[in-house]
């Protein structure tokens, strides 16, 4: 018994042991690495490690990062700087050391899928030096074939392509991807892989490049939330594509778009090419201003600028997301927003293809129905992602409205500062909320409340 009882006592005080040293490593990783979570993010870990020491600290040392403790705010390119009209934004956005805002020489908005697919082969077979694209989801069907044949007769002109392709999100069929454009001739690089094992600054699994760009000669950009699949693009059968935003921009901020996916090519062990000729930038045309946000930055630039642009609300606010998960300040601001009597609409999916978020959602959008807000769910998959505020700022591009989207993933979106963008956004709108129905809500059950709350627990990682 004496044995027994030391033996317990012993590994009493071992298991003791292995929690103070999770929760040691913990605090220290976060403090040192400037890590900045959010209070549910830090005591979901914490619990975590309590509870379950031995499986929650090896999944923290592989996915626990957050942020890049040794990256610094990225320069941006001086010349072609235009202050935009609503100078707060300009304010806020300098702040957190994002690019400033543009001339462009031209910008077009395409919401119709083969519309956009056209565009952007033509910008393809018009490249005459370079092409760069960074994707998340690149697959060999209806879109991603004929892309990869432009890709093909570039290479046939003598134009440099390179593709840097997420780990994760290429994951399926990826040796068939890659093998293909390295047929048409590109270089092919894959962002964060999947592998067991750590690098001191890089090659963490969970924080994933979720970027939609493609750069012609440093000079034109196409982006949006469109991946390089069928679904975003073109109806299959039984299937109809995904109602979604892209675009097309001509100088002004492409060549903060080219730099960005500089620093993007070089972690992923590539070399950076030339920087292109600041004569690209426009002195007179639409607004625009680069919003990149992800571990590599100082800040959550696209929380930030979305957080400070809802308290700025002063008549209507449009809000198209997939997914619908916001933190608690992102919540509030818009249940503020809605009781001072700003026009608050949402719109999204009925269903998306993600169940969880569908569960997770549903508290904020009882909170936000109670507070007056306007809620609008399509019949069909939503995957466009858009903020409109007042008449003077709307935001489009890769950024999903959800925790692992404005805390975790690199992101690209674009703010728009001119008025003609910001009218065909809210056309859009408009059109998409004629088809829409509206959002009842209904008090849950216990189980239904407990449910929601485990999932929204998780909200990170949906």
């Amino acid at each position: 018994m004496p044995f027994q009882f030391q033996l317990w006592h012993g590994l009493t005080l071992l298991h003791v042991a292995a929690v103070a040293s999770g929760l040691l490593l913990y605090v220290s990783l976060t403090h040192a690495g400037r890590q900045r979570r959010p209070p549910a993010a830090a005591f979901a870990w914490v619990l975590a490690l309590v509870a379950f020491p031995y499986l929650a600290l090896p999944v923290y040392l592989l996915l626990g990062t957050r942020k890049l403790a040794h990256a610094q705010a990225p320069a941006s390119p001086a010349p072609g700087m235009a202050e935009p009209a609503n100078t707060w934004s300009a304010r806020l956005t300098g702040g957190l050391d994002l690019p400033p805002a543009r001339h462009c020489h031209t910008i077009t908005l395409r919401t119709d899928g083969a519309d956009a697919l056209r565009d952007l082969l033509a910008l393809l077979d018009g490249a005459s030096s370079h092409i760069d694209i960074e994707m998340f989801i690149f697959r060999l069907d209806a879109v991603g074939t004929p892309v990869v044949a432009a890709l093909a007769r570039a290479h046939a002109r003598g134009v440099q392509v390179r593709v840097l392709l997420d780990g994760l999100g290429a994951f399926i069929g990826h040796r068939a991807t890659r093998r293909a454009l390295q047929q048409a001739g590109a270089t092919v690089r894959w962002f964060a892989p999947l592998r067991l094992r750590l690098r001191p600054q890089f090659g963490r699994g969970n924080l994933r490049n979720h970027r939609k760009l493609i750069l012609v000669d440093g000079v034109r950009m196409w982006s949006g939330g469109r991946n390089l699949a069928q679904a975003y693009f073109l109806d299959a059968p039984q299937a109809p594509h995904w109602r979604d935003l892209s675009f097309t921009i001509d100088g002004g901020i492409t060549t903060d778009a080219q730099a960005g996916f500089a620093r993007d090519w070089a972690l992923a062990g590539g070399e950076a090419a030339p920087m292109p000729d600041a004569a690209t930038a426009a002195r007179h045309g639409p607004l625009a201003q680069l919003l990149p946000s992800g571990p590599d930055r100082r800040d959550d630039t696209a929380h930030d600028v979305f957080l400070g642009a809802l308290y700025r609300a002063n008549a209507r606010v449009l809000l198209a997301t997939p997914y619908f998960v916001p933190d608690d300040t992102l919540q509030h601001a818009l249940l503020q927003a809605a009781r001072r009597g700003v026009q608050v609409s949402l719109l999204l999916p009925a269903r998306s293809n993600h169940r969880l978020a569908d569960i997770a959602r549903q508290r904020s959008l009882r909170e936000l129905a109670a507070a007056g807000a306007r809620i609008h769910l399509l019949p069909c998959m939503l995957h466009a992602k858009l903020l409109m505020v007042d008449a003077g700022l709307a935001s489009t591009g890769s950024v999903n409205f959800d925790g692992r989207s404005l805390f975790l993933n690199y992101e690209l979106n674009v703010l728009f500062h001119d008025p003609a963008q910001i009218a065909a956004l809210a056309a859009w709108f408009a059109a998409q909320r004629a088809e829409s129905s509206p959002y009842a809500p209904r008090a849950p059950g216990w189980w239904r409340d407990v449910g929601e709350g485990l999932v929204r627990a998780v909200g990170f990682q949906l």
